[in-house]
């Protein structure tokens, strides 16, 4: 079972996607955070798999809330009613693993969910572009760069949402090799993380 904490200040919004979720045969929501801080506080508690968490609630923000998550979990997946794109960047260097708009279809929330839980980072079309674009801080991703054939292949797995650990198995190659193919990759796609460098190779069509 994927384990689901929902973060949002609104009740309604919170009941629908607990309703929406509990139908799923594999997902099942743990529990409900009204605020950043009690986002936080029961990520702790609860260990939840993947965490849905707003971006503008009281007491402490998405943003805040992100910067206090201890260890590799949960995954998150930003999910906000909020157009403005400059806090896509933020939010993705902060550690969230995707960013989706409250109006997303139901059925592509739950896959999202799968998604990100399976290690993969998602984002909406607009983030993704604004990402792309090089607004909020983000490098302007323009024009393919020369990749070695090895390299064109991590970055493919990069965007599948592999670690390097499981690079090196898919690939058969030492963790260590990877690590300086990954390295290699960032430094000649001029991209300062995984996120950025998986949004490149969609872009050019190398995922």
């Amino acid at each position: 079972m994927i384990r689901v904490l929902i973060a949002d200040d609104h009740p309604v919004v919170r009941q629908g996607l607990r309703t929406f979720l509990d139908l799923q045969e594999d997902i099942t929501v743990v529990g409900e955070a009204a605020d950043g801080a009690q986002a936080v506080e029961l990520a702790d508690e609860l260990v939840p798999d993947v965490l849905l968490l707003d971006l503008k609630m009281p007491v402490l923000d998405g943003l805040g809330a992100l910067g206090r998550l201890s260890g590799a979990l949960p995954r998150v997946i930003v999910l906000t009613s909020v157009s403005d794109r400059s806090d896509v960047g933020p939010a993705m260097r902060a550690g969230a693993s995707g960013f989706l708009y409250k109006d997303v279809d139901p059925n592509a929330l739950v896959q999202a969910v799968r998604a990100v839980h399976g290690g993969q980072v998602l984002l909406a079309p607009e983030a993704a572009e604004a990402m792309l674009s090089g607004g909020n801080g983000a490098p302007s991703l323009t024009g393919p760069v020369s990749l070695t054939e090895r390299e064109r292949e991590v970055l493919a797995l990069i965007a599948a949402g592999q670690s390097n650990r499981e690079i090196a198995r898919s690939l058969s190659v030492a963790e260590k090799t990877v690590k300086t193919h990954v390295s290699n990759v960032l430094m000649k796609l001029g991209v300062q993380d995984r996120t950025q460098a998986a949004l490149y190779a969609v872009r050019h069509g190398l995922a």
